[in-house]
């Protein structure tokens, strides 16, 4: 009799991914965590690697001017899923796409994966958390870094994983890192 492999899914919320690794985090002015920048190609491989994942959402604000971005992300096998974005006080685009995760995550994906994994730090994603461990579908929840992570999550050790603990297998190169960073 052959088993059947689980399909799993990846579930990427980019902007606690991208701040999550690449900002520094300073507490009472000392520098707890440095900040480096991700290789999004090595990650997809990373994801596929580790978890056997078969498709990646990568949800993020859409933003005109990163049409090139978006198709190297599409490139190394990310499926996009756009929020529109509006301009916060300051004119920085900006574009929560908790609520879009959610919903391919719990509603618009869930027949198709037998397993989750969400990468996230943040609390808002609780809910998700609670719903997919209730419905044995959450394999991991990957962090970016201890230091952003949620308190919230402190309920799902036995799923977690942190990802600066692979920065030296996904981290970009110096130079190409410091020509590309952008805010996601």
């Amino acid at each position: 009799m052959k088993h059947k492999r689980e399909t799993v899914y990846a579930f990427i919320d980019s902007q606690n991914l991208n701040l999550g690794t690449s900002k520094n985090i300073y507490r009472s002015r000392e520098l707890i965590y440095r900040g480096w920048g991700l290789d999004f190609k090595k990650f997809r491989k990373y994801l596929s690697d580790k978890f056997r994942i078969k498709k990646a959402f990568l949800f993020l604000g859409y933003i005109k001017q990163n049409e090139g971005m978006y198709r190297c992300m599409k490139s190394f096998g990310y499926e996009l899923i756009f929020k529109p974005t509006v301009k916060d006080n300051q004119g920085k685009p900006k574009g929560n796409v908790d609520a879009e995760l959610v919903l391919h995550s719990a509603k618009i994906e869930y027949e198709n994966y037998d397993k989750a994994v969400i990468v996230s730090g943040d609390g808002d994603f609780y809910c998700l958390h609670e719903f997919l461990k209730k419905n044995n579908k959450l394999l991991n929840i990957v962090i970016p870094n201890h230091h952003s992570e949620s308190s919230l999550l402190r309920k799902f050790q036995e799923h977690k994983i942190f990802l600066y603990r692979e920065k030296d297998n996904l981290e970009l190169e110096h130079k190409k890192w410091e020509a590309s960073h952008i805010d996601t």
